[in-house]
């Protein structure tokens, strides 16, 4: 195995990359992967990604576009991920590439799938091709950061956005919030819905502003909605429970019943704000619902990846315990001087004692800055 890559190995990773980006928000809980087949003497054969859970995986696709299969003698595959290994909803793509001329396969990143980790780069070596793996890594773990999660803890990943002022309010002492970043940031966050597995907010977001939770100023997938509402007092007319998408909406209980269990259907069909959702009860936590058990009976439900949209209440608990894997934090060029701060009483007294981000990132979107790190 050699880790040599020259500046056309980086072009044809760099396009395999942009492909596979293509299936964001469509094939969770799979990851996104792109391949791209070139001839011996660098032209290009076939590309293809992973455009659906449950379809073709990307190395089929990219199989599937070469008009000429004589051309794949060979030929050098540069695919994002390790190639799978085991049956699944589709065969297994190692056993495929492995059966075919090719002269070299580099892979930019292993799959630390159990049921993979390295066994896919075994088989096609095996074969006699030569694998090469590492190139562009950096770039592959960030693109399916919400994959690598979940297979490696198994839990959600989760995403805390906040949108605030420069002085650092959430919302007006009227207690509104809206709108205090601008458009190019609310266009940023529908692009997030659409690739988040599901949307969270709390019981107090969700009363003072109603939110919908849908994406609508891009194309893309509807997520999940997921509304903490321990004592389930919220009104059944709030679009969460009320719209088109609202069995979409998941609601987070400590009320009455065992954990796990879901309302039964036969009860609240007799309720005024009975709805098509689904209810999961947790035990409570200091008062409130146990977000720790919450987030695995998600998990458990096949959501892989959580982006909270909460207020200051929310956003406490979750960094109270250690729940938050990302921070999205976008600043706007606004003063307020009152109101309601974006986090307060994590319960740190001394600045030694404060959460750390790390691999900090700022941009600019519109007029707002976006600081992007992670816990």
């Amino acid at each position: 195995m050699s880790n040599t890559f020259d500046d056309n190995d980086r072009k044809w990773m760099k396009r395999a990359l942009e492909l596979a980006e293509k299936g964001a928000g469509y094939v969770s809980p799979n990851p996104m992967v792109g391949c791209v087949i070139v001839s011996e003497d660098g032209r290009l054969l076939g590309e293809g990604y992973h455009e659906r859970y449950g379809e073709s995986h990307a190395e089929i696709n990219a199989l599937e576009s070469v008009k000429d299969r004589t051309n794949l003698i060979d030929a050098t595959v540069y695919v994002t991920l390790e190639p799978c290994s085991h049956d699944g909803k589709t065969p297994p793509c190692a056993e495929k590439l492995g059966e075919l001329p090719f002269n070299r396969i580099v892979v930019a990143m292993q799959d630390p799938n159990p049921e993979v980790d390295g066994r896919g780069i075994r088989h096609l070596e095996n074969q006699g091709i030569q694998v090469d793996v590492g190139l562009m890594e950096k770039k592959a773990r960030g693109l399916n950061e919400f994959f690598l999660h979940h297979v490696t803890h198994l839990e959600p990943f989760v995403t805390l956005k906040i949108a605030q002022t420069a002085d650092g309010y959430i919302a007006a002492p009227d207690g509104k919030a809206r709108w205090i970043t601008g458009d190019a940031s609310r266009e940023r966050v529908h692009l997030w819905r659409s690739r988040y597995d599901a949307v969270m907010v709390g019981r107090n977001t969700a009363q003072m502003d109603n939110p919908r939770l849908t994406v609508r100023h891009v194309e893309g997938r509807q997520p999940r909605r997921i509304v903490v509402d321990g004592k389930k007092e919220l009104s059944g007319d709030l679009n969460l429970f009320s719209d088109q998408y609202e069995e979409k909406t998941i609601v987070i209980t400590h009320g009455e019943g065992e954990q796990g269990d879901e309302d039964d259907p036969m009860l609240d069909i007799l309720k005024s704000n009975y709805f098509r959702g689904k209810t999961i009860r947790v035990p409570p936590y200091q008062g409130h619902s146990d977000l720790k058990k919450a987030f695995k009976e998600l998990y458990n439900m096949g959501i892989t990846s959580i982006l909270v949209e909460g207020g200051q209440a929310l956003s406490r608990a979750l960094l109270r315990r250690n729940l938050v894997d990302k921070l999205e934090l976008f600043i706007a060029p606004k003063l307020l001087g009152g109101g309601m701060r974006s986090v307060t009483g994590l319960g740190i007294h001394h600045v030694d004692e404060s959460i750390r981000l790390y691999d900090v990132g700022w941009q600019q979107v519109g007029d707002d800055m976006l600081l992007s790190a992670y816990l």
